[in-house]
């Protein structure tokens, strides 16, 4: 779909959801070939099943369908009798063909929001320049995009902690790595003592049908097997599965969430196919089945929540997405190189490489938000930004797998899984002319240490 397209449902989405009768357009959407029974059944099941829940997933999905798939849509919409919302939408379609920017969201304007019991010719002051208060006074929340707000109030960048020296009790001191403070308070820090650990599956997609386009993704065996060897040695339960179709990547992620995870405390998924671009509310992207059908990372990740899995409720759930981001290819810019290994690789990487770009967003609409539980417990990392391609070379794997497997085993004995990240992306990022720059969603509540 067009971005032309995607930002004119997005923008309607509320109305969409709100009006969509969603019964009556099954077997038009079946007959234009928008969709799949199989997908069909899959949004029918969205949610709690309710006719709000089922049109807001079909909208999201809609996004995923193809260049002609918002005027099938109307087509659809005209079949059904549903003439209102399908002449918005044309009327919309057919002047945005003339000015795309006439259907973008307005930019958000940053708000400063003064402490309670502040006079109001302090809430003038604050308005002109927050940082004028006087000592004592709390600072001011600011509400809008961070590029906007004034300079005195950014964040802070956060050094990291210096190792204090301790009195080691002869006399002498020795330094304390406060990640190791971290490690033995359960507070700080999740408590991953089961033998096993947790399980950990992996999918590895290798070879695509013909019919879907897809190119076979040489070397991801490479991947496959560094990721069963460090996780088997991070004392995990190690399943693989290769060649999935879109379904049975479904059903076999569902059925690792039925398993009674009660004696185990941590779960990993790593899933290494080709992506794609998928419309999401929490958890960008789509990897693809064998079959060429998507399968959204939003819903893998949410195959695993309290619901689904009520024995990982508390219990660190993480995924790994070795999958391409989009068609962009970064060239990056010039820095002082800082690593003897900032080189071109010897071999011509390939990329996981299907549409996957992160249009502008959209101004959420509240039914689309307050209905989702808050995602906790859970780190997706992606192994490159929205956008762009994911490197893989067909004799040594993936950059990012590669990557990864080597910190693993250099630091995952003393470092928390948030640092082990950040020196992956930080390797991947200096990686060849074309660059790359992996990226996490994380809503782990507290510091993850692996056994090792």
């Amino acid at each position: 779909m067009n971005e032309a397209d995607r930002l004119l449902l997005r923008l309607y989405r509320v109305r969409l959801v709100g009006e969509l009768q969603v019964a009556s357009l099954w077997d038009a959407l079946l007959s234009r070939e928008l969709f799949t029974p199989d997908m069909i059944e899959d949004i029918q099941r969205a949610g709690s099943g309710s006719r709000r829940d089922q049109a807001r997933q079909l909208i999201l999905d809609l996004e995923t369908r193809g260049s002609q798939a918002l005027p099938l849509f109307i087509s659809c919409l005209e079949d059904t009798g549903q003439d209102t919302l399908a002449s918005l939408l044309k009327t919309s379609r057919q002047a945005a063909k003339q000015d795309v920017e006439a259907i973008r969201p307005l930019d958000l304007k940053p708000v400063v929001l003064g402490p309670e019991g502040l006079k109001p010719g302090e809430l003038r002051v604050m308005k002109q320049d927050p940082s004028k208060l006087s000592q004592g006074k709390l600072a001011p929340v600011v509400l809008g995009p961070e590029e906007l707000w004034p300079p005195k109030l950014r964040p802070e960048v956060l050094r990291p902690e210096v190792p204090r020296a301790v009195d080691a009790g002869s006399g002498g001191f020795t330094d304390v790595c406060p990640q190791d403070r971290a490690k033995g308070n359960a507070d700080l820090a999740y408590v991953l003592n089961a033998d096993p650990c947790g399980h950990c599956l992996i999918i590895n997609n290798v070879n695509f049908c013909r019919e879907s386009g897809l190119r076979a993704r040489t070397g991801s065996n490479i991947d496959c097997e560094r990721m069963r060897r460090r996780f088997h040695l991070l004392q995990f339960v190690v399943e693989v599965k290769c060649d999935l179709t879109a379904k049975q990547m479904v059903q076999a992620l569902m059925q690792l969430a039925r398993q009674d995870h009660s004696a185990l405390d941590c779960c990993v998924v790593v899933i290494l196919s080709h992506g794609c671009q998928a419309s999401h509310l929490q958890f960008p992207g789509a990897v693809y089945g064998t079959d060429g059908c998507p399968v959204s990372v939003e819903r893998i990740v949410n195959t695993f929540n309290g619901t689904g899995c009520p024995s990982l409720r508390g219990k660190p759930k993480l995924f790994f997405i070795q999958a391409c981001g989009g068609e962009q290819k970064d060239h990056g810019f010039e820095v002082e190189s800082t690593s003897p290994e900032d080189k071109t690789p010897s071999s011509d990487p390939e990329a996981d490489a299907t549409p996957f770009q992160e249009g502008p967003r959209s101004i959420d609409e509240p039914d689309a938000v307050s209905s989702l539980p808050t995602p906790s417990d859970i780190l997706v990392s992606y192994s490159t930004f929205p956008g762009f391609v994911s490197w893989r070379d067909p004799k040594s794997g993936s950059w990012y797998i590669e990557t990864l497997d080597s910190i693993f085993e250099q630091w995952a004995h003393c470092e928390d899984l948030q640092t082990l990240l950040l020196r992956v992306a930080n390797a991947v990022s200096v990686k060849g002319i074309y660059k790359q720059m992996p990226g996490c969603f994380n809503f782990l509540r507290k510091k993850l240490f692996f056994k090792t």
